[in-house]
This record gives structure tokens, sequence and C-alpha cells, in this order.
């Protein structure tokens, strides 16, 4: 044998033996961590509430620990100086460990140094949902008890973050109802509807329950609450039929799930940071498409909210207002984020119908549109339109004037007026960029202009 490999040889017995043996050594050997995972259940074992407790940490965010104990949780990294969050999942159909999961602690980690506790509840979630229903307040003083051990070691009830997804962001609620409303944040992502939206505070999670509640709803007309249950409540593209999503029963079970699990995956590329999902005050989702809630004064005081973990959404005003309806558009695909302008158009001649102006973005072969309506006997038109790319990378609109099609006879109409646009929030006029020429529309005819908004 070669004197090289016969020494590296005797170096790898050599270590071997003292992997084996390192307790005579200076340096104690690490333990090995056992990764504990969620459970199954299956229709005919499911409803008893077998709960676990899993904990993530920055250390090791792919291997969850069992942590039943105070014990437990003192041997493990759980480290009380941090913040804690629990996630918790909703009803499983069909009682496996929810697909999601992992992205989402691992993306919560990435984004806070803190400790993640998965609430493993498929037992008592599977199978019937309104047994799951009946589970929840007997989970909620099951996380409560847990909660309390934490509280022994040092834990602040201030510093717990409750992240409840459907059914989940209830149970959420009840704990935060049992410690009366002194935990630090509760975040529910599309709240269930059934057997929710007529129950009473007690019942549901609402803005008592914590110090800052906030929700995501993105399936109000089927599976998600449709009225607001936290201090801001972000209705996303309205809160039902999220762009991207089937809208044909065909798709099968994406056809009723994709909606209602948008809430998830929103959060989760809130946390990943790759651009702010930002929302507006506004007293319906119509209102705000037609660009009458563009500056967050009322009553956030000029700070709008947004998704993620910034400290109460990035709200900047105490006491908190509660069940604000914010609204927001979004993209079909991750990371779903837009930047939100407000288009006008300025009629220079008043007309006796309604006049109506599709308005298009370009930017990098990516085209966005939204329609600005201008009332009979009006002038100004306005409207919000959603762009992926910042305003400043926009260099081209076109405008449409759109004219109800007549076989018989072409419409000849033309109209002009002024063009503008400006990045929402408008706090003042002087965002507005408006295009330098007068802009002559005829009817159903197609005209384009360069856009040059100064990057911010």
């Amino acid at each position: 044998m070669p004197p090289d490999l016969w020494e590296r040889c005797l170096w790898s017995w050599g270590l071997l033996l003292w992997l084996s043996v390192g307790s005579t050594g200076d340096v104690p050997p690490t333990p090995l961590t056992k990764c504990a995972d969620f459970q199954n259940a299956n229709l005919l074992r499911g409803t008893n509430l077998k709960v676990q407790f899993l904990l993530f940490t920055p250390l090791d965010p792919s291997c969850g620990q069992l942590v039943e104990e105070s014990s437990d949780i003192q041997n493990s990294g759980f480290n009380a100086t941090l913040g804690t969050k629990l996630v918790i999942h909703g009803f499983r159909a069909l009682g496996r460990k929810p697909s999601w999961i992992d992205k989402f602690i691992g993306a919560l980690l990435r984004a806070e140094d803190a400790n993640v506790i998965a609430v493993d509840w498929v037992y008592g979630s599977t199978g019937v949902y309104f047994s799951a229903v009946e589970n929840v307040i007997k989970l909620g003083l099951e996380i409560s008890r847990f909660l309390r051990k934490l509280l022994v070691l040092g834990v602040s009830e201030s510093s717990i973050h409750i992240i409840g997804v459907s059914l989940g962001a209830h149970v959420g609620g009840m704990v935060g109802h049992f410690y009366k409303g002194q935990l630090g944040r509760i975040t529910g992502l599309d709240p269930a509807g059934p057997e929710y939206t007529r129950a009473s505070l007690e019942e549901r999670l609402d803005p008592g329950d914590a110090l800052f509640v906030e929700a995501i709803h993105t399936d109000t007309d089927n599976l998600g609450i449709r009225i607001p249950v936290g201090h801001v409540d972000y209705f996303v593209n309205g809160g039902q039929d999220q762009p991207g999503c089937p809208t044909f029963i065909h798709a099968g079970y994406s056809y009723l799930i994709c909606d209602h699990m948008r809430a998830v995956h929103l959060y989760i590329s809130a946390l990943e940071n790759s651009c702010p999902l930002t929302a507006f005050p506004c007293t319906s989702y119509k209102a705000f498409l037609a660009g009458h809630c563009l500056d967050c004064f009322n009553p956030f005081l000029l700070s709008c909210p947004r998704m993620g973990l910034v400290e109460h959404g990035g709200v900047k005003i105490e006491p908190l207002p509660r069940e604000v309806r914010v609204y927001l558009l979004t993209t079909p695909a991750a990371p779903y984020c837009v930047h939100h302008s407000l288009v006008e158009f300025y009629l220079e001649e008043l007309r006796n119908k309604d006049t109506c102006i599709k308005v298009t973005f370009l930017s990098s072969n990516v085209t966005t549109s939204a329609k600005i309506t201008i009332p009979r006997q009006q002038r100004l038109g306005k409207a919000v339109i959603a762009h992926p790319s910042p305003p400043c990378e926009i260099n081209q609109v076109t405008l449409k004037f759109q004219v109800p099609h007549r076989v018989w006879k072409k419409d000849l109409t033309t109209i002009f007026g002024k063009f503008c646009t400006a990045p929402l929030p408008v706090n003042d006029n002087k965002k507005m960029v408006c295009l330098p020429e007068r802009v002559y529309l005829q009817a159903s005819e197609t005209v384009s202009h360069d856009l040059k908004v100064t990057c911010m």
C-alpha cells in the first residue's frame, strides 16, 4: 500500500474511533437530534384531538423537535429571548400534512430570528369539517396550556405571534381570547367562513384577541369569511377570484382550494420581501378601482399597511382603528406584488353619455390595463392600474376610446383632453405626470404615447 494511502486510512480509523469514544476527549460529541414530523390520519381515525408541537429554530430550520413538556422545551434549541411564532393549519380533508408548511416555516425563519412552533392537529382536523369545528375550543385550550409553559420560561405575552390558516385563524382567536387580548399579534390567512360568519366574537377571530390582529382575505365567496375580523383586513383583488386560479370546476380540487390557499402563498411572498404588498383603505373594492382611495390618510394618517412582519403592518397610529378594509391588486403568480398607479383623463368638452377609456401600460413586453369611466356631464374620470414594474420602467401608454360596436354604422366620435398618472400613494400633486400634448381619441381606435416617470 502506498505510504500516503496508508496515512489516510490511519487518519480515517482514528477519526471513527474518536467519534465512538468522544467522551474521553476535550470536546464532547454533538448529539444527534431525531427530527419529528406531522402525523397522518384518515377518515376512520381522525376527529380525536392528538396535538403535537414541533419546534423549528434558526440553527436547524428543517428539523422539527417534538416539545411536549417543559423539559423538552428547555433541552431544545428554544430561545426565550427571541420572539415565538405559532403556525396553526386548518381543516385537513385527507388527513395529511399541509403541503405548504415546510416552505412557510423556512420563509419565517429566513425573515426573522425566532422560535417557530408548528401546531400539528391533523388528527383533530380530519374527517368532517363540522367535527373539526367542534375541536377548535379544545385545541385552543391545549395551545393555551402549552403557552403557559413558555411564559414560565420567561417568554413575554407580547412576543408571541400566532399565524392561523383558515380554521386555524379562529383557533388563534380562541387562544388570544383566553389570554385576554394580550398576545402580541395574530395573523389570519383567509380565516374560515363556514360556521363563523355569524359567530359571536368569543367564537371567532376578532380585533380584541391580540394587541394587533390582521387578516388576509382571498376567498370570501366560498371558503373564507367575508366580514372584517382584525384591526386591518386585506381584501386581495376584492377578496375573491384570485388571478391565476382556475375559473371552471373541471379543474377539480384546485378549483375548490386555489383562491383559499392564495393567502398562504401571498404571505410567503411577503416574508421573502421581494417587493412590497401594500394596500389602501377604502369603502369598497369598486371605489378603490375607481381611484377614490389613494393616500391612506383616513384612517391611517398616510401610513399605508403592508403584508409581512413589519410592526403593526406599518401602521403608525395609536390607538389602532378596528376592522379597516384595505384593498390591493396582485399578479397571477409569485411574487404577486404590483405597483399601483392612479390614471386620470380630463375631458375638455362635456358629453351627454358616459365616456369609457381603456388605459394600458407597457414595459418590457408586459402589459396591464384599466378602464376609466367619466360619468355623463362630468369632465374627470379616474381609475387604479396595477403593473409588475415600477412606474419609472413603464415606457409607453396606450389609450382607447371605447364605444358600443354598431354593425350598420361606424362611430366617428372624437374626444380630446388631458391624460395624467401618479404612483400610489398620492399624498400631493407633485407626483402627477401628464402627457405634454393634448390627447385626441377617435372611437374604437388605439393611440400610443411615450411615458416618462422619474424613478423615486
